[in-house]
């Protein structure tokens, strides 16, 4: 299956690479040529603008725009459906706002062009460890698509079955889900990074007390010199916290105990506001959710141990830097 990609970052530019070694044919554009020559010699097809993009595409065209959320994603989608023709197909696989999505598939339909929201988790680990994928629009679409989900997606990675889950959406436990209409896939994701920030500031927070278990504030009998690599590893094994995330921490740790590299300035890429914003429309108190992006916030006036553990997460699994000069 021939797929258009349009942004080639970490995560665009691996999806590429995953598609290619699985025999998908690729066509490939972003504004750095330096990004668009790497894939061209890895076997993509090298576009020089859009307009070039959709010239080498075969129809009905797949195009994925894998941009920052905003005004990049609005302007490029925008551009493209003055290019495109009918039957067409627009899939944005970066972190947009759910109701960015319910608002273009409705301005897209009346020019006969479809659109998909994939809400794409995996980080700079997707291009070996595939991606977690939650997807909005129609199901013919979602269906056709399929040869691309099913090659981009986790796949078992040996395990085991829920019980219960017996003739469910097997494409579930591959990794990929079609959640529902257009906006679905991102607002599924949305959550999913709200959640995520509850449970970087809980493991934060817990390394943070274990590594002042020395203060001279407590009695002498009461201090504990701590190795916090070596807790983070055998947390690792067997322990009811473990997950990718106390992966991450601990390969951080290993590398560098006192998260030196860090100054504990995290950002915040938006999607956690949008889960606290949602919590409120919907009247559900989410106090874990909220206290997180807070501490998010407040990470920016005043630098812990915590909040370098919460920037060497985001490192490990994104490869999201800290502004240089914080």
């Amino acid at each position: 299956m021939q797929l258009g990609m349009i942004g080639l970052g970490r995560t665009g530019g691996n999806i590429v690479r995953r598609l290619l070694r699985t025999g998908h044919g690729c066509v490939v554009y972003d504004r750095n040529p330096e990004r668009v020559r790497h894939l061209a010699d890895e076997g993509a097809s090298a576009a020089a603008s859009l307009k070039d993009l959709i010239a080498r595409m075969e129809r009905p065209r797949y195009i994925w725009v894998m941009l920052p959320a905003g005004e990049i994603t609005e302007t490029t989608i925008r551009e493209l459906s003055g290019l495109l023709e009918p039957g067409d197909v627009i899939i944005d696989g970066g972190n947009s706002f759910y109701k960015d999505d319910i608002r273009r598939a409705r301005q897209l339909a009346a020019k006969g062009l479809k659109y998909i929201d994939v809400g794409t988790s995996g980080g700079i680990w997707g291009s070996q460890r595939g991606y977690c994928m939650m997807i909005g629009g129609d199901n013919e679409i979602v269906e056709r698509l399929d040869p691309i989900f099913s090659v981009l997606a986790t796949g078992c990675r040996n395990i085991p079955c829920t019980p219960g889950r017996e003739r469910r959406d097997e494409r579930v436990e591959r990794g990929y889900l079609h959640a529902g209409p257009c906006g679905a896939g991102h607002f599924v994701k949305m959550v999913h990074n709200g959640i995520e920030y509850g449970l970087m500031q809980a493991y934060a927070e817990g390394f943070e007390i274990l590594k002042h278990a020395n203060s001279q504030e407590l009695p002498a009998e009461l201090r504990f010199e701590l190795d916090l690599a070596d807790i983070a590893e055998v947390w690792r094994r067997g322990s009811v916290i473990a997950s990718w995330l106390l992966d991450l921490t601990a390969m951080a740790l290993a590398a560098d105990p006192q998260l030196e590299a860090f100054e504990g300035y995290v950002m915040d890429s938006g999607e956690g506001r949008w889960t606290v914003n949602a919590a409120i429309e919907e009247a559900v108190p989410a106090p874990v959710l909220s206290a997180a992006l807070y501490a998010r916030f407040a990470s920016r006036a005043q630098r812990s141990f915590a909040n370098k553990m919460l920037s060497a997460m985001r490192n490990g699994f994104g490869g999201h830097q800290e502004p240089k000069g914080s």
